[in-house]
């Protein structure tokens, strides 16, 4: 038995073996014991993660892909979780202990996976997998660059992001039209920040929704004080601010006291 991939699904099951253990090797195990595998299909990596002291746990949309896994993976089989990641608590899994996540993601939800991984960071030091190497890109950019974004921002702030090699069309099957890319995401040791949370990402996701207009046009509906704005970071435009300095911003932001 075989599981044929589907589109709507995103899925391009990887084929090479070197690569998949790998992917499997990315993880250090520092600060956990539990793995969540995402998108397993065929198990070509959860082959290699059962190598490891960890306990893998996979999760999988397909029941196709459930019923292979079921039926090859026998050990696995009371750790399957037959649901969609993006919509489960992962505290029916793990309670409140820590754990590390890694997939060769669907590309068509691979943004949202990391939102969810920031969402939960608290309980995740670690998370390691495959994306659009666009996107795992775009996740590893440093300040200055057209593609330095929210992404890049928000996952910085709280991980060290390590863009660790590309991976080519060829060892998928099917294989997709771009090639793809694998990172590692390490939880900073002090990963809570010194402003509020939910004020810093609204400041990044406003000013990078304008990029092109310098903060103080982008920023106009935080109905900053003339004072604030005669600061120079307001000249700047968003791609130019290190993570620090969206830091420090929000934090000018808070103390000037008027905003929606």
């Amino acid at each position: 038995m075989t599981v044929k991939a589907k589109k709507y699904l995103g899925q391009h099951f990887l084929k090479d073996e070197s690569i998949a253990k790998k992917i499997a090797d990315s993880l250090t195990g520092n600060g956990y014991k539990d793995v969540l595998e995402i998108g397993p299909g065929m198990g070509v990596l959860t082959k290699y993660l059962l190598e490891k002291d960890f306990t893998t746990s996979v999760i999988e949309i397909d029941p196709e892909s459930v019923e292979y896994l079921e039926t090859h993976y026998l050990n696995l089989t009371s750790r399957i979780y037959s649901k969609d990641f993006l919509k489960m608590d992962l505290n029916e899994i793990f309670k409140d202990k820590p754990f590390a996540i890694i997939g060769n993601f669907p590309y068509n939800i691979s943004t949202q996976i990391v939102f969810k991984t920031l969402e939960n960071k608290e309980q995740i030091p670690e998370f390691s997998g495959m994306f659009q190497k666009e996107v795992a890109k775009r996740i590893a950019e440093k300040p200055g660059s057209k593609v330095y974004g929210i992404l890049s921002v928000l996952t910085q702030a709280f991980y060290d992001v390590e863009y660790l090699f590309t991976v080519p069309p060829s060892v998928f099957d099917p294989p997709p039209k771009v090639d793809s890319g694998v990172i590692r995401l390490t939880r900073k040791e002090n990963y809570t920040l010194p402003v509020d949370e939910k004020l810093f990402k609204q400041v990044v996701k406003t000013s990078f929704n304008q990029r092109r207009k310098t903060l103080r046009n982008s920023l106009k509906s935080f109905q900053l004080s003339d004072k604030l704005k005669e600061d120079t970071i307001f000249a700047l435009r968003p791609e130019q601010l290190s993570v620090q300095q969206f830091i420090e911003l929000t934090k000018s932001i808070e103390n000037d006291g008027v905003r929606d």
